[in-house]
């Protein structure tokens, strides 16, 4: 008798579930993430130069940097797509050129990327 009441109970709230999904109200929305501009030391284009020992990347060179550039923190990484290194300098205040010593050597392939980040001033 008890299992015929525990079956009864049982299919009562299986049958309930679903008329209780029927009754969620959908609404829609929206998700966003706020948005802010970012000032730009220069929007020109800079020259970008691999320095290399014996077929090794050491070092990167960038030049053209105006002066609005100076003080910002310069970052360069390059990948040649089994070995990244990265360094970084300061870009002094007049602008000009600067060279940001990678912390490991990146031998030079057939592809390669080399990404520079200036940050601030």
């Amino acid at each position: 008798m008890w299992r015929r009441l525990a079956g009864l109970v049982l299919l009562a709230g299986a049958a309930a579930l679903p008329g209780a999904a029927a009754s969620i109200a959908l609404t829609t929305g929206t998700l966003g993430a706020a948005t802010v501009a970012v000032p730009r030391c220069t929007t020109a284009g800079l020259t970008v130069f691999q320095n290399l020992s014996a077929g090794i990347v050491v070092s990167v060179t960038v030049t053209g940097l105006p002066t609005s550039c100076g003080g910002a923190l310069a970052q360069a990484t390059v990948n040649n797509g089994l070995v990244n290194a990265s360094g970084s300098t300061t870009v002094p205040a007049g602008g000009g050129a600067i060279t940001v010593v990678l912390g490991a050597a990146v031998a030079v392939t057939a592809a390669e990327q080399t990404d520079l980040l200036l940050i601030g001033p």
